[in-house]
């Protein structure tokens, strides 16, 4: 066993390898296995009156290829009385029991196809960098609104990860506050550059860790990774904040998704996954923006969590990341 300290998430995991089979044996125990029944589903291109209302589509006409619409159960409220949506620290008041915030933000679905059968890794690079770019323009409307702090984008992907409709689609959230992971993740990133003068994830050179790469963006498995064959995705050149994504680099970065995913399918049996965009919060210090990196999180779901990781924080992954970074770097998938 041995115990690792990511410098960018400040969280120790503990690699227990004992615990596990051969790290090639790891397949996937509940694969997803798509619905295709696609007659009564609202994502599907003909059912949009079935769905909450419409933000934007591309292209703006009936044959669209992806549309951002309001979740219809929608974690914050949109609707809160904010004039303008405006909001400040003010705004939190502190109760008998702890800081109070209105739940005002933004809930939104990013419904990546109208075909119910096809997955985000069957679109192409191109379609995938369409996605991505719906992203940045949603984020860019938001970013209008001074009482938004932080949005979080993520996908689930399967049941048991999280999602509640068969048909690809991904979410967006954004928050009143900045949320702790996010804060830690800053400061433990602001700390290693303070003593190196490096960003940690600039930094990051381990060709043992080293998935694939692109002209702008490498694939990896992390130093410290969580979960067995965890894997990020990092800009090679230095950026804080998602939304400085260009259109080049979006299918750059489609391209990397569509064989990371498509790998990850064929070597654990197609499991349920979750991936996250970690970006800096909307408001940061000029000070900041040298240590902050953004990057995607691939979390395939092979292992629970149980009660030795919700009360430390520590994780234990029986999968050291230098042998799944192997296994998957040598995995030949044809796109």
């Amino acid at each position: 066993p041995e115990l690792r300290k990511d410098p960018v998430t400040n969280r120790w995991v503990i690699f227990s390898p004992a615990r596990a089979k051969r790290p090639s044996d790891f397949k996937s125990k509940s694969p997803e296995n798509p619905n295709n029944n696609s007659s009564s589903c609202p994502f599907c291109i003909g059912n949009e009156h079935q769905c909450a209302p419409e933000i934007f589509r591309v292209p703006p006409d009936p044959n669209w290829k992806l549309r951002v619409i309001e979740n219809l159960y929608p974690a914050l409220s949109r609707k809160l009385d904010h004039p303008n949506g405006q909001n400040d620290d003010s705004s939190s008041e502190l109760s008998g029991l702890g800081w109070v915030v209105a739940g005002f933000g933004f809930h939104d679905v990013v419904i990546e196809t109208p075909v119910h059968s096809v997955q985000l890794s069957d679109l192409d690079p191109s379609e995938i960098g369409d996605v991505l770019i719906a992203y940045k323009r949603r984020i860019e409307q938001i970013k209008q609104f001074d009482s938004i702090k932080y949005i979080q984008v993520f996908k689930n992907h399967g049941a048991s990860a999280g999602a509640s409709m068969s048909h690809s689609h991904s979410q967006m959230l954004s928050l009143p506050i900045v949320p702790p992971s996010v804060s830690t993740r800053l400061n433990s990133m602001k700390e290693h550059f303070n003593q190196t003068g490096k960003c940690s994830l600039c930094q990051v050179q381990s060709k043992d860790l080293l998935i694939n790469e692109t002209s702008h963006f490498f694939s990896i498995a992390p130093y410290a990774s969580s979960f067995p064959f965890e894997i990020w995705i990092i800009p090679r050149d230095h950026s804080s904040h998602f939304d400085e994504l260009d259109n080049k680099k979006a299918v750059d970065l489609g391209g990397l998704l569509k064989l990371i995913l498509k790998k990850m399918a064929l070597q654990l049996n197609n499991p349920p996954f979750n991936f996250m965009i970690h970006t800096s919060p909307i408001q940061v210090t000029d000070s900041e923006l040298p240590c902050s990196h953004w990057f995607l999180q691939i979390i395939p779901q092979l292992t629970g969590v149980g009660g030795f990781e919700l009360g430390s924080g520590c994780y234990i992954n029986p999968v050291f990341p230098d042998d799944a970074a192997k296994i998957l770097r040598e995995l030949n998938v044809p796109i």
